[in-house]
């Protein structure tokens, strides 16, 4: 007897899938991806090319590492420590091989390689986003999709995350890749790509960004728990394959690290303990603020999107409540899944003491979901056209008119935000040409290995990537009492390679005590960095005088515009105002001056 053909077996589909329902006409929301994608790369290019360095975390953390490795100085943090080492340098230097690419192009120059890597950055963010865009508008609905493209590329949430070089914007971007894979149910579930994912941003990038998949987790757990014996097998291995594709990346970045520290370490591991074990008062040491913090914060980054975002899951439920239309159970549990990391994340840094923006860029993916999916909800309520209820008389031009109104007010605040951080502060990217910074050659002002100087303005430093010629980076006191950065051991000969990330550091430690070798007699400064003020008519404390008006010493080089925050009205600080006499005196924005001085020969 001949034997009987293997049944094919049936493939899980999710109901609320996109290929699951039968085809409809194209919808008039629907983007295609290539398009998307250059929406997506051009906001993330304009960032790229504009953004100031927010965070100085970026510059001595992640620019000035970098610039050691590829140029063979830099200031080093005690992070970089070996006695701490809670920075990866697997992340670093995946970064400086990117960035010394434009060495092989024409023209190049150190802050060419600065952009460089901006630009690449960009463009791996606009294609992590396009991937879960398209998961999005096929998974759920196309208008969704778009909705989620309008709240991240009309977002100065996303202009100051899409390209900067921190582990938090990398931890974005595999939030996009991770959530992506566990959204897609489309041949078959992807959970071992999406903990890959998670797994690649917590181990090369911030740890407690893998703790958003934990929502993906716990669904997979339950439809496991409630399938056979065979889904609830393959539910295992697909968690084992992701578990263990973490475990070797991991083994990885250890290996790494070991030959840059000439120890084992694994760095992901240090910075969980820094942070929330530590005995020497860890990350608060760095300041604390109220629970309000991230609120306003988003609120400002993200307007009307935020707000939405917040009210996703109470919209969802009452839809489901008033609703006609039926869904199962287990569509609306998926959904709720895809609104859960959002408020999960929120929720868990809202109740930390020591808040920065930064810690919020892993889910900016999670909020431009939430906010489309609620405002998908809304118009859809609100596009009612049953003439029974009280929507459903309201004109459709007006309801247009209504909706159009809305997304122009929220693009206004957007740009004008965008706008008005970079012309408040954009002057340190700008300040340093006429030294040589960007000139091919580095034909500019001052002699090879000059020390640049900062003061009260040392954590508005871009990065040695602004210095040409092998200037250096120097700090001389002011009224600031923390630990300023070091610099890594120069040593060649005899150390081996990149020597100055093993060799034993002086007068760095993790609690944040002043260390007076840090500094160096403004004597030995040939350029000075300084901001003056003229709005404030306070005495200058006495280790911060004005160096601008102090003509027997220093020449002035070279001065760009910088707000003076403490003088200008709150509204003209987070948006901004034209230069107008138009604009009421209370509300016109007050400047100082951020200059490069040279010292008199």
């Amino acid at each position: 007897m001949a034997p009987q053909a293997a049944r094919p077996r049936e493939e899980y589909v999710h109901p609320d899938a996109q290929h699951a329902k039968k085809k409809k006409a194209p919808s008039l929301f629907v983007v295609q991806p290539i398009t998307a994608f250059y929406i997506f790369l051009g906001a993330n290019l304009t960032a790229a090319l504009f953004a100031p360095i927010q965070d100085c975390d970026e510059t001595f953390n992640y620019w000035e590492p970098t610039h050691y490795l590829s140029h063979g100085y830099g200031l080093q943090t005690w992070e970089y420590s070996p006695d701490y080492a809670i920075r990866s340098w697997l992340y670093v230097a995946l970064h400086a091989v990117v960035a010394n690419f434009r060495r092989l192009l024409p023209r190049p120059t150190k802050v060419a390689e600065f952009y460089f890597l901006r630009y690449a950055l960009a463009f791996l963010c606009a294609f992590c986003q396009v991937l879960l865009y398209r998961v999005i508008s096929f998974t759920l609905n196309p208008r969704i999709g778009l909705f989620f493209l309008m709240a991240l590329v009309t977002s100065p949430g996303n202009f100051h995350a899409s390209a900067s070089y921190l582990p938090s914007s990398f931890a974005m971007y595999t939030s996009f890749l991770g959530a992506a894979a566990f959204m897609n149910w489309r041949g078959g579930l992807k959970t071992s790509w999406g903990i890959w994912w998670f797994a690649v941003g917590g181990i090369l990038g911030w740890p407690f960004a893998s703790a958003l998949c934990a929502p993906f987790l716990l669904e997979e757990a339950i439809f496991a728990m409630i399938s056979d014996r065979e889904r609830f097998w393959e539910a295992a291995l697909r968690l084992g394959r992701g578990v263990i594709a973490g475990l070797l990346l991991m083994l990885g970045d250890a290996t790494i690290n070991t030959f840059f520290y000439h120890k084992f370490e694994v760095v992901s591991w240090n910075i969980v303990k820094y942070n929330i074990f530590s005995s020497t008062g860890g990350p608060d040491l760095y300041g604390t603020e109220p629970w309000t913090f991230y609120f306003r914060n988003l609120g400002l980054n993200f307007n009307i999107w935020f707000i939405l975002a917040l009210l996703s899951l109470p919209l969802f439920l009452l839809q489901k409540v008033f609703t006609a239309k039926q869904h199962s159970l287990q569509s609306g549990l998926r959904t709720i899944v895809f609104l859960a990391p959002f408020y999960m994340w929120l929720g868990i840094f809202t109740l930390q003491p020591h808040k920065e923006e930064r810690f919020m860029y892993p889910a900016y993916p999670f909020l431009a979901l939430n906010a489309a999916l609620a405002f998908h909800i809304v118009l859809s309520a609100f596009g009612s056209s049953d003439p029974k209820t009280l929507i459903g008389k309201i004109p459709a031009r007006l309801k247009l008119l209504v909706v159009t109104s809305v997304l122009l007010l929220s693009l206004d605040l957007g740009l004008t935000r965008i706008a008005g951080i970079y012309t408040a502060y954009s002057a340190p990217l700008k300040l340093y040409e006429p030294l040589g910074a960007g000139v091919v050659g580095e034909q500019g002002i001052g002699g090879r290995g000059d020390n640049v100087c900062f003061g009260k303005e040392w954590y508005r430093f871009p990065s040695s990537y602004f210095l040409p010629r092998n200037m250096h980076a120097k700090f001389i006191r002011s009224e600031f009492r923390g630990l300023l950065p070091g610099e890594f051991s120069e040593a060649r000969t005899g150390f081996g390679f990149f020597g100055g990330t093993w060799l034993p550091t002086s007068g760095l430690n993790d609690r944040n005590e002043e260390d007076m070798a840090k500094y160096v007699d403004i004597r030995q400064c040939s350029f000075l960095v300084d901001t003056q003020y003229p709005e404030n008519t306070d005495p200058l404390p006495p280790l911060e005088p004005d160096y601008i008006t102090d003509g027997d010493t220093w020449d002035v080089v070279k001065c760009e515009p910088f707000l003076d925050a403490s003088k200008t009205h709150l509204l003209s600080r987070v948006l901004w105002v034209p230069e107008s006499d138009l604009v009421p005196e209370k509300f016109r924005r007050k400047w100082g001056r951020h200059c490069l001085l040279r010292r008199k020969a």
